[in-house]
């Protein structure tokens, strides 16, 4: 279909993959909580993708961090190419059983694969999977994200763990720009052989990143 082919050619031939995060001024000066929405560009900077995050009021002033919610990616034209969906679950080491999961399908309706923490009880740990929910790669954060001004870094790395193939990167764009809008920007960082597929998780665990680890934040503070 036109639409499976528009996704195959633009991730076979991207290594790096850029997220930007737009903020409501409603956000930024009362400091409400609304839906994410975010530009997905290359590495040229060029917009390829939008997504926008669907849940209610509810969830994203209570829930917050843990809330559910449905992220649908659009191409330019407004025909959607990928749905992220992620339950509510629990963030905490000391709930081991309940970890987060996020699944991720391309096109719509046919699932890519899957994001799916990882117990650990000091670092950041995520285990990608395939349609199959056969593990795939490993992404490991630092021990702090509190990214004081500098870029933090979660490493995608083999299922060993020893070597590392990509990164997955918050960016550090400045005091005020953090501080008075609370944005994100993130960087994606993948062997550009990659299945294409798994290029496509790789931002569903993108956004549960953010959500996890920089919502309500200062740049992680």
């Amino acid at each position: 279909t036109p639409t499976i082919l528009f996704i195959y050619f633009f991730f076979k031939q991207l290594d790096r993959i850029i997220i930007h995060q737009q903020v409501e001024l409603l956000e930024a000066i009362l400091g409400t909580e609304t839906s994410s929405k975010y530009e997905i560009k290359n590495h040229l900077g060029q917009r390829v993708y939008f997504a926008v995050e669907e849940n209610d009021c509810f969830d994203r002033n209570l829930c917050s961090p843990l809330r559910s919610f449905t992220i649908r990616i659009t191409d330019t034209t407004g025909r959607e190419v990928i749905t992220v969906n992620r339950p509510l679950r629990c963030n905490s080491c000391w709930f081991p059983c309940f970890l987060q999961e996020l699944e991720v399908q391309s096109p719509p309706g046919t699932i890519a694969g899957y994001v799916v923490q990882n117990w650990d009880p000091f670092l950041p740990k995520f285990t990608i999977q395939n349609e199959s929910k056969e593990d795939v790669l490993k992404i490991i954060g630092p021990y702090a994200t509190c990214g004081c001004f500098e870029d933090v870094d979660f490493e995608v790395k083999a299922l060993n763990e020893m070597s590392t193939i990509g990164k997955i990167s918050k960016y550090w764009s400045g005091f005020v720009n953090n501080v008075f809008t609370n944005t994100a920007n993130f960087g994606i960082q993948v062997p550009v052989d990659l299945d294409v597929r798994i290029k496509a998780v790789m931002i569903g665990a993108c956004f549960l990143i953010d959500l996890m680890f920089f919502e309500n934040t200062l740049d992680g503070l």
